[in-house]
């Protein structure tokens, strides 16, 4: 089992910055891709960024040339740097886990809240 916790959310303004941090448990169980999901209210959770083992990334069209997603393999810790933030980017941001590089993540975090005022 792989337990997933999130930090780094909050309240900022249209046009700031806010990073995201994800630390996976110590596990035997090897990681491949680590990602990032947001929700928002009324809506279906949607990708929006992942990032493999081997450093290949994904991104949502909506977040391309804003948002970079990094992370440290050694501390199974995946990082998500957002600029230029937006009043739609507003959502729960959930941090996710697989075994594969590519497919439904296999672990959740517990969600942690991004709000971007007007």
């Amino acid at each position: 089992q792989v337990q997933l916790v999130e930090s780094g959310g909050g309240l900022v303004q249209a046009g700031g910055s806010l990073r995201l941090s994800c630390a996976a448990s110590r596990s035997t169980i090897s990681i491949n891709s680590m990602g990032w999901y947001r929700q928002a209210p009324g809506k279906q959770r949607e990708l929006v960024a992942t990032i493999t083992r081997g450093g290949t990334t994904n991104y949502a069209d909506s977040v391309k040339d804003r948002f970079t997603i990094s992370r440290d393999n050694a501390k199974n810790t995946v990082f998500l740097q957002m600029n230029s933030l937006k009043p739609e980017d507003t959502a729960v941001y959930y941090c996710s886990a697989g075994i594969y590089a590519y497919g439904s993540p296999a672990w959740w975090g517990q969600g942690t809240q991004v709000t971007v005022s007007s």
